[in-house]
Formats: C-alpha cells, sequence, structure tokens
C-alpha cells in the first residue's frame, strides 16, 4: 500500500516539463525497439515459413500416403468378396456399384488370358504393376494421361490368376495432391527420382512453371540445394529450402517421399507467404503504436495508481465464472478468437459439451449437489487442458472446449478420456450416478471467424448428435441439413390435413399354410409439390420435434378405417401391427388416444399389433414403465410385438420381464443364411420363443435360399420382398382378397 502511494504522490507533483521528457523517452524507446525488432523480422518471418512449410507438407505427404495405402487396402477386401459371387454379371455391376462407392474411375478384374470384367474395359496386362500384381505384390503404377492403377493379386485354390485393379484418373487423383494449407498459394505435384512427373497440379500457378524449378543456375547456392535435394531423394529424407525462380519469384520447395514406389511430394510456394503483407503492418503499427503511446503515456502517471487497485477486482469480475471459478463464457469468446485468429485454418477445434439429464440430478440430489456436479465436472475438464488450449461454462450444464486439435480420431480419444476421467467418481461414490454427455465440434476452417458463430456452429453440431458416445462434428451438411428440416416441420400440419401421408401394407405370409397371417403399417409420404419424402428424411426428425405422436395416430386410426371397411364387407381379419415410438412414453396417458379410435371404429380384440423397437428400453427404469404399458395394451385388447430383436439394446432376459406376443427378428441374421453360426442363432431364438408361447416373425426375406431355411426351422412368419413389397391400401386390398380363399378364419394369434 504504502508502494501504491508513493506513486501517486510521485506522479502529482511532477512537472508538465518532467512528464513530458518522461513522454518522449517512452516514446523514444518504444520507437528504437520497434526499428530494433524490425531489423530481424525477416529472417524470423522465413524461418517460420521454411518450418510452417515443412510441417504442412510433411502432414500431406503422410495423409497422400495414408489415401493410396486405403486405395489398395480396399482393393484386398473387394478381391476376397470376388471370389464368392457366382457369375459374371453379378461380378460386373458389384465391381460397377463399389467402384462409386469407393472413388475409383473404374475397377477391372484381369485374368492372364486377357479377359476382362468389365468386358469392355481396356487391357492392362502389359503394365508392369499388373505383372507383379500377378506374381502376387500390390502395385501402384501410373500411365500416360496421369492416371493411377491400383491392382491386388486374386488368389484362388492357392494360385493367382486373376488381378484385381483400380483406376483412378488424372482428375480424380489431382484432388489428393491439393494443398489444404498455405491460403490456396501452394501447387504441389508428385515426381519419381527422375525428376518424371507422376501427377500434376489442376493448373499452373502465375509464378512458376513446374518445368522451371532447377533453372536458377545462376546461383551456387541453388545448385548446391538442387543437388542436396536429389542427394536426398535417393535416400528417401525429406528437405525444404529457398530459392529464385527464372521470373525472379522467391519460392520454398519441399520435398517429402511417400514411401510409395520412390515418389517424391514436392510443394511449392511463395517465399512471403507469412511475410507478404509484414511490411504493411509494420508501416501501420508504427503509426498507430506511437500514437496510441503519445497519448497514453500522457496519462499513465496519473491512472497508474488507480489501475493497480482495481485491476485484479475488475478481472474477476468481468471473466470469471462465479460458479466454477475457471474463465466465463465472455473471457473465453475474447481468448479463444484471439488464439484462433492468429492460428493457420485447421488449427484449432471448438467442442460443446452438455450434460444430459443434468435436471434429473438437481431433481434426485438437490441443487447444491447439482453445483458441485458442476465444478467437479469443470475441475476434471481442466485437468485434460494443455497450453494454448481453454474451457469454460457457458450456461447452465453446457460447456465449451477450444482444443489445438484438427484430426478427428484425436479429438474423440481426448473426449473419450474425458468422460471415462469424468465417471471414474462413481466407483468411490454414495450416489453412483454415471453422468452422459453430448459432443458436438467444429474444426475451425475459417479463421477469421466470429466466435460466437464458431460456438453456434459447435452447439448445433451438438444437438444434431446421432449416438451419445461418438462427438458429432460439423459441415456444411448439417446445415443444409437444418434448412431441409425445417422445411419439412413446415410441411407437416397441412400434409396430415391434406393425407399427404400414405399408409403402405406389407404382408406377413403363414409358413405352416402360406395364409397371410397378418401384415404391418408403414407411412409414406407423397407431398404435392416436394414430390417423394423418405421416411429416413423425417421420421427421426419428427421424434425428435414430437410430431411422430401425431404421425403414429394418423396411421393407426387410417389401419382402424380399414379395418372397419373389411369388417363392412364381411371379409376376413388379421392382424395389422402399427409402429409406436418411443416418444409416446414421455406421456404417462400416451394410449388413451389410440383406445378412443380403436372404440370409435368398433375394432375387435386382437386385430391390431403395437409394435415396439429396441430403442425404447434405455434404463431400469424405462424397463419397468414399458412392462406395465404392455400389461395395459393387452387389457384394452392389443397385441404387443417386438421390432428389430437381437440387434440393438435387447437381450434374452427382456423376454422374461415382458409379455410380448411375437417378435421380429432383423434383417442382419439372414444377410448370411448360409453361416453357421447365423442359422444356429435363428434356431435358438425360434426354439426359445416357442418354450415361451412367443411368435416368431421373420423380417426382410428376400431370397428362397432365406426362405427354405426358416420353413426348415419351423418359423412362424416371414414378411419380405419374397412375398410382397408393401403395397398402397387399395392395391394391398386386392393382394389380399386374391388370397382370401386360400385363408382361415381365425386370428394370428388365436
Amino acid at each position: 500500500m504504502k508502494k501504491t502511494q508513493d506513486v501517486k504522490i510521485y506522479s502529482m507533483s511532477v512537472s508538465p516539463v518532467i512528464q513530458t521528457c518522461i513522454v518522449s523517452i517512452i516514446l523514444t524507446a518504444v520507437i528504437t525497439f520497434m526499428l530494433w525488432n524490425t531489423s530481424g523480422l525477416n529472417t524470423v518471418l522465413e524461418n517460420s515459413t521454411n518450418s510452417y512449410v515443412k510441417d504442412a507438407s510433411f502432414q500431406q505427404a503422410n495423409d497422400i500416403s495414408s489415401k493410396l495405402n486405403s486405395f489398395e487396402l480396399a482393393l484386398e477386401l473387394l478381391s476376397d468378396s470376388i471370389k464368392k459371387l457366382p457369375n459374371e454379371d453379378l461380378l460386373e455391376e458389384f465391381l460397377n456399384r463399389k467402384a462409386e462407392i469407393l472413388d475409383f474411375d473404374s475397377l477391372i478384374l484381369l485374368d492372364k488370358n486377357n479377359k476382362t470384367i468389365p468386358s469392355n474395359t481396356e487391357n492392362l496386362n502389359n503394365l508392369s504393376g499388373i505383372k507383379n500384381s500377378y506374381n502376387g505384390e500390390k502395385s501402384i503404377t501410373y500411365i500416360e494421361g496421369q492416371s493411377l492403377v491400383f491392382s491386388v493379386p486374386v488368389e484362388s485354390n492357392g494360385k493367382i490368376n486373376q488381378v484385381l485393379a483400380g483406376v483412378r484418373k488424372k482428375e480424380n487423383i489431382q484432388n489428393l495432391i491439393a494443398p489444404k494449407s498455405f491460403n490456396g498459394s501452394g501447387l504441389s505435384c508428385i515426381i519419381d527420382n527422375d525428376g518424371k512427373v507422376v501427377i500434376s497440379p489442376t493448373d499452373v500457378k502465375p509464378f512458376i512453371q513446374l518445368d522451371s524449378i532447377f533453372m536458377a543456375k545462376d546461383e551456387n547456392k541453388t545448385k548446391n540445394a538442387i543437388e542436396e535435394m536429389k542427394s536426398h531423394m535417393s535416400g528417401g529424407e525429406p528437405g525444404v529450402f529457398n530459392f529464385t525462380s527464372v521470373n525472379n519469384s522467391r519460392l520454398i520447395l519441399s520435398y517429402h517421399p511417400l514411401g510409395i514406389n520412390n515418389w517424391v511430394l514436392l510443394t511449392l510456394v511463395p517465399a512471403d507467404l507469412i511475410s507478404g503483407e509484414a511490411n504493411n503492418y509494420i508501416l501501420h503499427s508504427f503509426i498507430i503504436v506511437g500514437i496510441v503511446v503519445l497519448i497514453f503515456a500522457l496519462f499513465l502517471i496519473i491512472i497508474f495508481r488507480y489501475y493497480r487497485k482495481s485491476e485484479n477486482r475488475l478481472k474477476k469480475f468481468a471473466f470469471s465464472d462465479s460458479l466454477t471459478g475457471g474463465l466465463n463464457n465472455s473471457a473465453f469468446q475474447l481468448e479463444c478468437q484471439k488464439l484462433i485468429s492468429e492460428s493457420p485454418p485447421m488449427t484449432y477445434t471448438v467442442i460443446m459439451m452438455n450434460i444430459k439429464g443434468f435436471k434429473l440430478i438437481n431433481l434426485n440430489y438437490g441443487i447444491e449437489t447439482g453445483n458441485d456436479t458442476i465444478r467437479y465436472i469443470h475441475k476434471v475438464l481442466s485437468r485434460h487442458i494443455k497450453e494454448d488450449e481453454m474451457i469454460t461454462r457457458s450456461e447452465a450444464d453446457h460447456f465449451f472446449l477450444c482444443l489445438k486439435e484438427f484430426d478427428k480420431n484425436v479429438i474423440q480419444k481426448r473426449i473419450d478420456e474425458m468422460i471415462t476421467d469424468i465417471n471414474s467418481y462413481a466407483q468411490n461414490s454414495d450416489i453412483p450416478h454415471n453422468i452422459k454427455i453430448s459432443q458436438g465440434a467444429y474444426i475451425v476452417e475459417e479463421p477469421g471467424l466470429n466466435i460466437r458463430m464458431i460456438q453456434d456452429r459447435a452447439r448445433t453440431a451438438c444437438q444434431l448428435q446421432n449416438k451419445i458416445s461418438d462427438c458429432s462434428f460439423y459441415n456444411s451438411e448439417i446445415t443444409n441439413k437444418m434448412i431441409m428440416e425445417q422445411k419439412l416441420c413446415s410441411l407437416f400440419d397441412d400434409s396430415i390435413k391434406n393425407n399427404d401421408f400414405h399408409v403402405y401394407i406389407q404382408p406377413k405370409i403363414n409358413l405352416k399354410n402360406g395364409e397371410t397371417g397378418g401384415a404391418e403399417a408403414l407411412v409414406r409420404w407423397f407431398h404435392p409439390d416436394r414430390g417423394i419424402i423418405y421416411p429416413s428424411d423425417f421420421i427421426p426428425l419428427f421424434e425428435r420435434n414430437g410430431n411422430i405422436i401425431q404421425l403414429d395416430l394418423y396411421v393407426f386410426e387410417k389401419v382402424c378405417e380399414y379395418q372397419k371397411q373389411r369388417i363392412d364387407s364381411g371379409k376376413k381379419l388379421f392382424t395389422i401391427s402399427v409402429n409406436l415410438s418411443r416418444v409416446h412414453f414421455r406421456n404417462l396417458n400416451y394410449l388413451r388416444p389410440f383406445i378412443e379410435l380403436k372404440n370409435k371404429y368398433n375394432i375387435p380384440d386382437g386385430v391390431i399389433e403395437l409394435e415396439l423397437t429396441e430403442s425404447i428400453f434405455f434404463d431400469n427404469q424405462q424397463i419397468e414403465l414399458v412392462k406395465n404399458a404392455i400389461n395395459q395394451m393387452h387389457s384394452y385388447g392389443f397385441l404387443c410385438s417386438l421390432d428389430d430383436f437381437g440387434v440393438g439394446f435387447s437381450s434374452l432376459g427382456l423376454l422374461k420381464e415382458f409379455n410380448v406376443d411375437a417378435i421380429k427378428l432383423d434383417r442382419k441374421f439372414f444377410e448370411d443364411i448360409t453361416n453357421s453360426k447365423s442359422q444356429n442363432i435363428i434356431i435358438s431364438f425360434i426354439d426359445l420363443a416357442k418354450r415361451l408361447n412367443i411368435h416368431v416373425v421373420a423380417e426382410g426375406i428376400e431370397t428362397s435360399e432365406q426362405l427354405n431355411f426358416l420353413k426348415s426351422v419351423n418359423c412362424d412368419m416371414v414378411q419380405g420382398y419374397i412375398f410382397s413389397k408393401p403395397l398402397p391400401l387399395n392395391e394391398f386390398e386386392k393382394w389380399a382378397d386374391s388370397r382370401e380363399n386360400k385363408c382361415d378364419d381365425s386370428l394370428v394369434y388365436n
């Protein structure tokens, strides 16, 4: 305190002349320091540029090598599948389809007799790489036109008579080598040890031609660097050097071996990549700093004492979170904006973490326990924060992290470690509670973007997270998806009123007698302006916003109307199942409108089945709720089935807990019906279900092999394209009537 007072007395006692001298000295010192600092700036910037170019090129070379290796690996995996295809037509279709999926321009199967599949493709047997593959080697070969040919041997009965080749044309490969860094000023190509260009860039930059990079022969330094580069390339070593081109442009050339065919990645960037605008900024800085120093130095002595006394208090008030004691969101935004804006693109990632079900913690254990939980999570997350990274609690139970990472796998690994660390407390806690955290991230590609927009992108990714255990990464598709979903939401009410949603029916066939044993109601959306809207686009959306409740009731009523028509026409009834979303279970009285509709149309018991999916079972509390709900369904005359059984959350133990009438085995069990393990699992499910008096429906059946096997193991019913695709109500009515003479008057589960 005494020192502060002394400063105040001194500052108030000095004369204007002394103050002027002090200000002049300060200004002179600052300008002198800036001049001295500027003298070495070019050297520092050149070293920084070289280091940055070398590091970025090294990363690019690794990425290219990894992608080339991944193409080879994809071909190896395909070569195993080729052996299983029974004929050339299926094989050609398979190759064309896989070429599009794996981003090859074409996939070709060659044999030693010069036969190719597809037959209209070029015979590549003369290529050295193809010959190597006949000898059991993987190979990558480039041909005229700068296409790359990836090839792997196809072994059959211990012999190699075929080779699988994948062709990626020039334009396809050029996208692979396009530099992702250097602000669009870089130029990359791939050459071999002899300097021959393997893959050229998509265009030639105005400051250099690739053919002229070794023509600056008037500089001994450049010639020595070129000789050193050739030596390094022969030895598989990377390097970087500066030189002047024939048009007097200062350039940096980085070379990195790819580890494939003695190929080398050359990256060429302007030497003034970082320092190009430095001189202008230096001049502006001189002027601005001079003015600022002059103005503030006049007041420095007067305000110094007051500033020191209030500085810490103001910082704490303005930049601290009252609950955690860490940075508040305002401070985070300031510091994060600074870090990001001063770094190259793809340096930082901003992540939002949202504690799921945090309100339950407050309700069950109290507000103070909730606050303790927030403080604990902040403390654990802070332990995982490195230098030049930061964290904040933005609001309630939301946290933002700024990590100096850009690799999605590394980011996911770090997030997983944080969540594991957070939940480690439950092992020794008196109140164990597994904390679930949803995560969304935005890898900052635009450092100049406002920090609030960066946070919003991370928040958007978090809100659209599909799986609770994985981080959702923001991209342009998310924005497009949000726009599309907003449009679909705006269309929903009118589409319900205008009956744009159509109910389709897919039959279930009783394998014992071949009769129609039941059916499933599905919904299709035919909008008059937008055309067909697929269920995969609107069902998940409506489950998130709650519209699925109204849609399920809409489908249920259409089924009731259909059943009523058959009753009035004196036709036989069969059970129709209607999907019931888990969203209904948020309301304890969810079954009431279904009961009212059933009574409104005088639907008898046992002809409508409510179909639940495995995803409805979250935890023990939810399981107990569903158990009671199924008993209530039965009491009001509904049947109940469990869809997608065996591939998700559910286990055999659920069959003991729930009194369901039927289970539907997911189509995944029948994809490889010849697999003995799959067969044994199916047989075991069917046997167990029969012991529990539960009907078994196999869905997604498309082949006679699948059907014959299911008949042989006494499966109850089959649903799939082998009998019928989903049909509109009028077409299904005709289909059902045509089979009516084969049906008896009993119901499926009687």
